[in-house]
């Protein structure tokens, strides 16, 4: 293997990202368009849900109880219904999530001692909204229960068991320090797909592979050569979408930028050889295109964790997950985000990743 032949490779292909002005395009603002797309698109934090209210009794306790609702982050008050044939038509046009109904004996049968009734009304089509939204629901009346028992025994009642809770690592529960970790692997998998995947294809369609070929170029040095200037700029990208993730989205990053390097250089060889390995099958441009964006984005968004957890998954395909190299550089993410994690936590990732590196590199040049 010949460094000097690798870096005029190299060197070459530099000069052809210089002038491509989609390669540039690829290579950085690409990333930023979809840091930023998906970063505040994608959220799994669900408040401001729209809700109305049909309250029959309209007492003061009732009014009270809306109040909890309406003073909380979690609810929006769209609507006072005055008649139930509403309901439906308001929950179909999507103009509410949740209604409340209070019944005309509400606020009587709690002056007696009694257990009132309080119907909700929930969109069950968005099952994840209507499971937080009655979770919410659950909590905001349970508030209200302890302090309508404290008014009415005089005193503060303290329940039998206290539970304490205290989240690590992500106090705030901010669905995007989850998201923003993850959607680097996603960027980083895309973007390195793509710009590799066009490098071969793009010598052969200007009819300069035959030049290449008739060198005593070997195909492992073709393959380093071809892949260097590519791996810059993926490390480049790493290091603005770190800095973008922790000054813009208020990330915190308590890990060690070495080690997101070196876990970051890891997987980038291995998704650089997939792009590579497709621009070597296709030699067309466009279908390499396609092919690279079909192969790394679907399986890196849908298998990797970065949204669905790998744990919910049928048990076959969670073995699926195992040959998606965005799955290892996700935990790597988060946890060094997040957890401050290091070598010593995170080296079994480290090592499938070396894995995949050596065995896309080598493919590559086959």
């Amino acid at each position: 293997m010949n460094p000097i032949r690798i870096m005029a490779l190299a060197h070459k292909e530099v000069i052809q990202i210089i002038r491509d002005p989609r390669a540039l395009a690829l290579a950085f603002i690409l990333p930023m368009i979809l840091l930023f797309l998906f970063g505040y698109a994608i959220t799994l934090d669900i408040e401001n849900i729209p809700f109305g209210v049909l309250d029959y009794d309209k007492s003061n306790m009732s009014r009270s109880l809306i109040s909890d609702f309406v003073s909380s982050n979690y609810f929006n008050h769209k609507f006072d219904i005055k008649k139930s044939e509403q309901i439906d038509s308001l929950i179909q046009l999507g103009e509410v999530r949740i209604v409340l109904v209070i019944p005309s004996d509400f606020s009587e049968q709690l002056k007696q001692g009694e257990t009132a009734d309080l119907q909700v009304i929930v969109d069950g089509a968005d099952a994840n909204t209507a499971n937080i939204a009655i979770g919410y629901t659950e909590s905001i009346v349970g508030a209200r229960n302890q302090k309508m028992l404290a008014e009415v025994s005089g005193r503060s009642i303290d329940p039998p068991i206290n539970m304490e809770v205290r989240f690590w690592y992500n106090p705030n529960l901010r669905s995007q320090n989850y998201i923003i970790p993850g959607l680097i692997a996603l960027i980083m998998t895309v973007v390195s797909a793509l710009l590799t995947s066009l490098t071969i294809a793009r010598e052969w369609e200007r009819g300069t592979m035959e030049q290449i070929i008739t060198t005593p170029v070997t195909s492992l040095e073709l393959a380093i050569g071809k892949l260097i200037p590519y791996f810059v700029i993926a490390i480049i990208d790493v290091i603005i979408a770190a800095a973008v993730g922790t000054i813009i989205y208020d990330i915190p990053f308590r890990g060690n930028l070495l080690t997101l390097l070196v876990f970051s250089s890891l997987f980038l060889f291995a998704v650089l050889g997939i792009g590579f390995l497709i621009s070597v099958a296709t030699k067309s441009q466009q279908v390499a295109y396609q092919v690279a964006m079909l192969a790394s984005f679907l399986p890196t968004f849908l298998f990797s964790g970065f949204l669905f957890p790998i744990s919910s998954m049928p048990q076959w395909l969670q073995y699926v997950t195992l040959i998606i190299p965005a799955r290892y550089y996700v935990t790597i993410a988060r946890d060094l985000f997040l957890k401050g994690a290091g070598f010593r936590s995170l080296y079994i990732e480290g090592l499938v990743l070396f894995g995949f590196a050596v065995f896309m590199v080598f493919a590559s040049a086959m």
